[in-house]
C-alpha cells in the first residue's frame, strides 16, 4: 500500500512500476493497464445491455450499448465531481435492490429447511461438483470483482489529502467487496445450488432474485445491475483516461491530445470520448466472455509489476524512511506476484494472442517515443508529486 503513499499521482500501476523497477517496465504495466481500463468500460457496456434486455428484451442490443457508451461519456466529461455525486446516487439504488434480496433470500431459506437452511458448507465445498480446473478457470472471472480498486489510484490528484485516502479507499473497497459479495454469492449458491439449470449464466443473479422475491425482484435486479455497470462504467472510464493523462503528460503518449484537460471541468476531454467510441464499438464485436479474458490478461500484467515494484522499491532501493521487512518487502510480493502469474497463465488462448498483440503495439510506440530505445523515458519533475 505504501506506493499510494510515495507517489500519490495520476497513473496508478505506471507509476509505481516506473520507479520502483525501471521506466521502461513502467511503460509495460501502465500499457497492460491501459488495456484494462479500456475493456472495463466495454466490458460495462456489454454486461450492462444484456441486464437491460432483461427488464425490456424489445430493446436492440445496438441501441442500448449505444445509450450506456454514450450516457457514461457525458457523465465523465463533467468533471469528477459530477462522476462522484452520480456514483453516491448509483449507490443508494444499489443498497435498496441488494437489501431486499438479502431479506427475502433469507425469509426463503427458513420456509424451505428452517434456521439450519442459512447454514452450510455446500457453497464452498461440495465433493459432487468440486473441480480445481473449474476454479481455476473461474477465478479470473471473480477477479473482476475486484478489479475496481486499482481504479481509485488512478485518481489520487483529484483526492484531498492522497497520501492517506487513497490507501485507506482502495483497501476499503477491497474488504467491502470480499465481504458484501461473498454473502451475496453464499446466499444465492444456497438458493438456486444447481448451476447448470441458470437460464442464462451471464445473468444468473437475475434468476436467483427472481426465485426469491418473483418478477418485482428479477425486474429490480436487472436494473441494478444496469446501474451498477453504469457505476463501474463511469469509474473505469475516467480511470482510464487520467491514465491517458499520466503518460501523454510524460511524453510517452502525444501530450497534445492526452494531456489536454477540458478548459472549465479541467478533464481529460479528448481520452473520455475516445474510450466511449472504444467502447460502444468493442460491444458489437466483442463477447462477454472474451472481453473478461482480455481484461485480465492486461490486469494482472499490472498486478505482476506492481508486486514487482514493491520489491524493487523497499528492498532492493530502500526508499527512505521506510523500514525493511522480508516478510512484507519480499515474501508477500513473491506471492502475490506468483498468484497473479498462475491466473494470468491460466487465461484462454485467445485473450492472450490479443493481449499480446497489444504488447507489441506498446514496444512500437515506447520505441518510437525513445528513437528506438536509444533514449531513456523522460520522467516528470518529482515536484508533481509533493
Amino acid at each position: 500500500m505504501d506506493g499510494w503513499s510515495l507517489y500519490p499521482s495520476a497513473g496508478s500501476a505506471y507509476a509505481y512500476v516506473s520507479r520502483g523497477v525501471h521506466p521502461y517496465i513502467g511503460f509495460g504495466a501502465g500499457w497492460a493497464m491501459l488495456l484494462d481500463y479500456i475493456v472495463i468500460p466495454v466490458f460495462c457496456v456489454i454486461y450492462g445491455t444484456l441486464a437491460l434486455q432483461r427488464a425490456l428484451p424489445w430493446l436492440p442490443f445496438w441501441l442500448g450499448s449505444a445509450i450506456f457508451a454514450g450516457g457514461i461519456t457525458l457523465a465523465n466529461l463533467r468533471g469528477i465531481r459530477g462522476t462522484a455525486r452520480a456514483n453516491q446516487i448509483l449507490l443508494v439504488i444499489m443498497f435498496i435492490v441488494l437489501g431486499a434480496f438479502i431479506v427475502l433470500a433469507v425469509r426463503y431459506l427458513v420456509q424451505r429447511s428452517g434456521v439450519s437452511g442459512l447454514f452450510s458448507t455446500l457453497p464452498f465445498y461440495n465433493r459432487a461438483t468440486f473441480s480445481v480446473r473449474r476454479i481455476a478457470g473461474a477465478t479470473s472471472f471473480a477477479a473482476l470483482t475486484y478489479l475496481g480498486f486499482d481504479a481509485v489510484t488512478t485518481l489520487a490528484e483529484e483526492v484531498k489529502n492522497p497520501r492517506k485516502n487513497v490507501m485507506r479507499a482502495a483497501v476499503g473497497v477491497c474488504l467491502f467487496t470480499g465481504l458484501f459479495g461473498g454473502l451475496l454469492v453464499y446466499l444465492g449458491q444456497l438458493v438456486w445450488p444447481d448451476y447448470t439449470s441458470f437460464p442464462n449464466l451471464e445473468t444468473a443473479f437475475i434468476d436467483v432474485t427472481g426465485r426469491v422475491g418473483g418478477a418485482l425482484l428479477l425486474k429490480s435486479t436487472a436494473m441494478l445491475l444496469v446501474v451498477a455497470n453504469i457505476g463501474a462504467g463511469l469509474t473505469s472510464q475516467v480511470g482510464a483516461a487520467r491514465l491517458l493523462f499520466g503518460m501523454g503528460r510524460e511524453n510517452v503518449l502525444p501530450s497534445r491530445i492526452f494531456a489536454r484537460l477540458h478548459p472549465v471541468h479541467k478533464t481529460p476531454d479528448l481520452n473520455v470520448i475516445l474510450l466511449g467510441i472504444l467502447a460502444f464499438v468493442g460491444a458489437q464485436v466483442l463477447s462477454y466472455e472474451l472481453t473478461a479474458e482480455i481484461l485480465n490478461f492486461g490486469a494482472f500484467l499490472g498486478f505482476m509489476g506492481v508486486n514487482a515494484a514493491v520489491f524493487g522499491q523497499y528492498w532492493i532501493r530502500r526508499s527512505a524512511g521506510h523500514t525493511r521487512s522480508f516478510a512484507g518487502d519480499v515474501i508477500l510480493p513473491l506471492l502475490g506476484f506468483l498468484f497473479c502469474a498462475a491466473i494470468w497463465w491460466g487465461l484462454a488462448m485467445p485473450a492472450k494472442t490479443a493481449g499480446s498483440i497489444w504488447l507489441v503495439v506498446g514496444v512500437l510506440v515506447v520505441g518510437a517515443r525513445t528513437r528506438w530505445y536509444r533514449e531513456p523515458l523522460r520522467m516528470p519533475d518529482p515536484a508533481i508529486y509533493e
